[in-house]
């Protein structure tokens, strides 16, 4: 994928919009091939990268990434790469709108559809969508730690040009149903909220019988709402659509395999998850977009997920106390 008729994708301007754990590793990688990368953020992590680099390390080697970092962008790129957190993602096409007009964008961010939402805000069709199969942390300005390897997924329109760019730089694939591959990450995904709400890493709430049967329910909500509604689930990280199956319908026993197996997946190296992550950085967490979706999905089909409606009420809770809370609280939801 990355070599076209023996030669390297030629150098670009890519902008990354949003460099925190996951654009930050992409800005990273696409520099260190030589690509020439602007990266916006905010506050403490802008001023950090403008001093010393965006500083990679981890899983994926160690680099400093001498990037332009802006608020906003000043001149618009040949590609642009949206890794805000979905709550931030509508004011920062808007904010960048006149410099990204007719540019190909890849939307690569948790939750579903972000790339359709971008593509109408921005009035063309030349946008893809993009997940991130990595598990990163930035919890120190303008450095980020790769804990585990993983793949970049892409689909839709300009997936395959992102795919081009994208695999030299890291692991990526194509996926023929970007739906598919959202609704599997959401899956995935169902490992945020617990985290957040009782202040460990996902690995030792995974640990945690009572905790990992809460999280197996929201799982198997997850599952149950996404086949109801004829989404055709797509294998990633090994989680295959067969699988999907076993979480929304085996008998627990069985079903715990799959965090279980994602918790190997994710190593020693304890991660705290992205919906944590924005918590200790006091920002706006992605619950909404991710537990939420589960939630607004039941709610079409006529149908309740509460296990993920109770979550979502949690993490909104920690959110306004900034106060962690017993594993006890969770443990009674399933």
């Amino acid at each position: 994928m990355a070599i076209e008729d023996g030669r390297r994708q030629p150098r670009q301007r890519i902008a990354v919009i949003g460099a925190g754990a996951i654009g930050g590793t992409i800005a990273a990688r696409l520099d260190s091939i030589g690509h020439h990368v602007t990266v916006t953020a905010r506050g403490g992590h802008l001023a950090a990268v403008r001093e010393h680099g965006l500083r990679l390390q981890g899983a994926f080697g160690t680099h400093t990434a001498r990037v332009a970092a802006l608020e906003l962008l000043q001149e618009a790129p040949d590609l642009a790469i949206l890794a805000t957190k979905a709550t931030g993602a509508a004011a920062a096409i808007e904010a960048n709108r006149a410099l990204l007009a007719g540019v190909p964008l890849l939307v690569v961010q948790n939750g579903l559809g972000g790339e359709l939402a971008a593509a109408e805000l921005l009035g063309h069709g030349r946008v893809a969508g993009g997940i991130a199969l990595m598990a990163a942390n930035s919890m120190e300005p303008g450095v980020i730690t790769v804990t585990a390897a993983g793949d970049t997924i892409v689909g839709g329109a300009e997936g395959a040009r992102f795919a081009a760019v994208l695999g030299e730089a890291l692991p990526t694939s194509e996926t023929p149903s970007i739906e598919g591959a959202q609704w599997t990450k959401l899956l995935i995904n169902m490992v945020n909220a617990l985290p957040a709400i009782v202040g460990h890493s996902v690995q030792d709430v995974i640990r945690d019988p009572g905790l990992r049967r809460v999280m197996l329910a929201s799982m198997r909500e997850t599952a149950q709402m996404g086949l109801a509604s004829g989404v055709r689930f797509q294998p990633l990280q090994g989680l295959t659509p067969l699988m999907v199956r076993v979480v929304a319908f085996a008998p627990r026993r069985i079903a715990q395999q799959v965090p279980l197996r994602i918790k190997d997946r994710l190593g020693d190296v304890p991660n705290l998850g992205s919906t944590q992550q924005s918590i200790r950085r006091r920002q706006p967490t992605e619950v909404d977009h991710i537990n939420g979706a589960v939630v607004a999905a039941a709610a079409r089909l006529g149908r309740e997920a509460p296990v993920n409606a109770a979550l979502v009420e949690l993490v909104h809770e920690v959110e306004r106390t900034g106060r962690f809370l017993p594993a006890s609280v969770v443990r009674r939801l399933a």
